[in-house]
């Protein structure tokens, strides 16, 4: 599971940061969480292949959040494509894509499906599912959080070794949730295997105020991405926007007691000086990282551990 941060800044480009996009790349899928002016070079930048198994899922219909779209579909079909697309939004996400497509030409080469969703699961795959929850910004808008589905728990070594049970495809079996039989001795998984364990867990935020709502949804996360535009003392203009201050972003990652957080969105008057944000959450919560276009983060099982 790896996270590419395609475009980290807000509102309008800058000289350091493009416009939002994040792309996970999982079991064979590419998940594109909103996509910013200029979103297709910044893939091929960071050598992101467009997928048979490509999705979009936008947080809201705000330019920045969505005028990538057309340049990304159109690169797709200039490249051949004729696997289809599916993008996922909130009410209203059809005609806006629709209306971008109009104006910049009407047509792709492959199918696009377009899936107005609200709060719920929103996609389920074998592998993982997406939910999503409503936020509090200035329009509606959604985040989302990628759940990857429980793995089987670990063998007992210790155990299987005692019984002389060879290692192979009997020990895969008993991870499968099958009985084995070995000479004349029955073993089940609850003797030879140890509980399920938790699959691994990444919420974006898109813009947003801090809200209990994405507390209780990020709870547990190896990673949360979330909104950290402004430093504490515009928090006024954070409150009249829809944002959130690296300060709230760090207060929203402790009291959920996630592994890592990633500031995203980032206005662009912290160019020059982004520690700023940075020193701000981290004084909040410690494993507070800056993200950074073209940043790529592998979410391992141990990412605690750094």
């Amino acid at each position: 599971m790896r996270i590419v941060f395609l475009g980290t800044g807000g509102g309008m480009p800058s000289r350091r940061r493009g416009l939002p996009a994040i792309a996970i790349k999982y079991a064979g899928s590419t998940l594109l969480f909103d996509c910013g002016e200029s979103t297709q070079r910044q893939a091929m930048l960071a050598g992101i292949g467009f997928k048979r198994d490509f999705k979009i899922f936008l947080t809201h219909l705000h330019g920045d959040h969505v005028l990538g779209l057309p340049g990304l579909l159109y690169t797709m079909s200039m490249l051949g494509r004729g696997d289809p697309i599916e993008i996922y939004g909130p009410a209203g996400t059809k005609e806006v894509v629709k209306a971008l497509l109009i104006t910049t030409g009407g047509t792709t080469s492959f199918p696009l499906r377009i899936i107005e969703v609200d709060e719920g699961t929103v996609y389920v795959s074998k592998e993982y599912k997406v939910d999503a929850i409503k936020t509090e910004h200035t329009t509606e808008s959604l985040a989302y959080k990628l759940q990857e589905k429980e793995r089987p728990g670990k063998m007992r070594v210790e155990y299987l070794e005692s019984i002389g049970l060879p290692r192979g495809p009997l020990w895969g079996r008993l991870q499968r949730g099958y009985v084995v039989v070995y000479k004349g001795m029955k073993i089940t998984p609850e003797e030879a295997v140890g509980p399920p364990r938790k699959g691994r867990v990444v919420v974006y935020t898109g813009d947003t105020r801090p809200t209990k709502k994405i507390v209780e949804f990020s709870k547990n996360a190896d990673v949360l991405i979330h909104d950290a535009t402004f430093s504490h003392e515009l928090l006024e203009r954070a409150k009249a926007e829809g944002h959130s201050t690296a300060r709230e972003a760090a207060e929203v990652a402790a009291a959920a007691g996630v592994k890592r957080l990633y500031l995203f969105h980032i206005s662009p008057r912290y160019d020059d000086e982004p520690e700023q944000l940075l020193s701000e959450a981290k004084s909040i919560f410690p494993q507070t990282y800056l993200s950074e276009d073209l940043m790529k983060l592998d979410v391992t099982y141990s990412l605690e551990e750094g």
